[in-house]
């Protein structure tokens, strides 16, 4: 397809591979493979020069999720990196056991500036619930790993809500993730996707300790936000006023302020001007294309313009900078919104709309009500 004018900025890679898969996941993964590592990071690269021309010169950002990407074979991580475009920001997941000394500095090398780690909890019970392959000390030592290789830019995911997490256990979390003084933080509700080992074992439970989880995400808000970190998405929080870096995560902030992306990889998603496109998440229907020179098999989406200005809304509100609604005005319902405004939970001056802090708590279900 041609190019948007000055081309998308924004690239996402995904590496499938892990070595085990944790209940709650309901990502395109792959377990093991390493005998086909080198296959798929071929098509990667296929597919890559084959949408090379929608891409930007220099792009904004470049994130390679997973699956656990550091899990990938070592020798084929490099050879994927040196061949991405160059981007202001280069992020890569990775799960605490897969990080050290040596794949830090590979990563550093190969001009990563971003890694995202999965903590998900400091606690050891828990990480056995949540079916986690690292402990505590595997986070610690990613981290210090990570420094001694120079990379300032770390951010760690935590999960609350898990079953058998009390409230002092949360305030034990934060505590041990912010003495690690992550750039930024991701804190997610732990949800028991349908289909999932997760939601069969442990759907009940959940269930019954939903009630207390405002009550967690208040908690998280208030002891990030009083560390001094910026709560600048729903579930993100980055160190504010840190020697004058914005250390939000690019490429998760195009998402949320509606940019266009390209994705790359098995169950990769892109939305470029008035498409959207899924690949399929088959393994070897994606090596069999890339390797016969076609483009692998794709759902493919039009979006029209009220789709887009639905999402904008949708997205946009997650944000703490009020949104523009000059032209997305048809996407929102007055009434709700009149209703969201007198109860205190939005604010819109004409020119912008944003949550009350007491609406972004509530998230979710206020942008519902004022969504068309």
């Amino acid at each position: 397809m041609s190019a948007p004018s000055g081309g998308v900025r924004h690239l996402y890679v995904h590496l499938p591979f892990c070595a085990s898969r944790c209940g709650y996941c309901d990502f395109v993964t792959v377990v093991g493979r390493r005998g086909q590592h080198h296959a798929y990071v071929g098509a990667l690269l296929a597919e890559l020069a084959a949408e090379r021309e929608v891409l930007a010169p220099q792009l904004e950002s470049v994130f390679l999720g997973g699956g656990t990407p550091t899990f990938t074979e070592p020798a084929q991580l490099e050879r994927l990196l040196r061949a991405m475009p160059p981007a202001v920001e280069l992020t890569v997941e990775a799960n605490p056991e897969t990080v050290t000394p040596q794949l830090a500095e590979l990563l550093r090398d190969c001009g990563v500036n971003r890694v995202s780690v999965g903590a998900q909890s400091f606690r050891g019970r828990l990480l056995e619930v949540l079916e986690r392959g690292a402990g505590p000390d595997d986070v610690r030592r990613a981290v210090y790993a990570l420094r001694d290789a120079n990379i300032d830019n770390i951010s760690l995911d935590l999960i609350y809500g898990i079953p058998g997490q009390s409230a002092s256990d949360l305030e034990a979390d934060l505590s041990e993730a912010l003495a690690l003084e992550p750039e930024h933080l991701s804190c997610y509700e732990l949800e028991a996707k349908p289909g999932t080992r997760f939601a069969h074992a442990w759907g009940a439970e959940l269930a019954r300790q939903a009630e207390a989880m405002e009550d967690y995400f208040e908690r998280v808000v208030a002891r990030l936000t009083g560390s001094g970190y910026r709560w600048y998405e729903t579930a993100n929080f980055c160190r504010a006023g840190a020697e004058g870096r914005d250390l939000r995560a690019r490429h998760n902030l195009a998402y949320w302020l509606g940019r266009d992306y390209l994705g790359l990889g098995i169950g990769a998603v892109s939305t470029i001007e008035n498409r959207r496109w899924r690949n399929a998440p088959r393994l070897g229907r994606y090596l069999e294309s890339l390797a016969a020179g076609r483009a692998p098999e794709r759902d493919v989406e039009p979006l029209d313009g009220d789709v887009r200005a639905r999402e904008r809304v949708m997205l946009g509100l997650r944000l703490d900078e009020p949104l523009p609604v000059r032209g997305l005005r048809s996407a929102l319902d007055a009434e709700g919104l009149a209703r969201a405004e007198q109860l205190g939970l939005a604010v819109d001056d004409g020119q912008t709309l944003a949550l009350t802090r007491r609406g972004r708590f509530l998230g979710g279900g206020v942008t519902a009500e004022i969504v068309a």
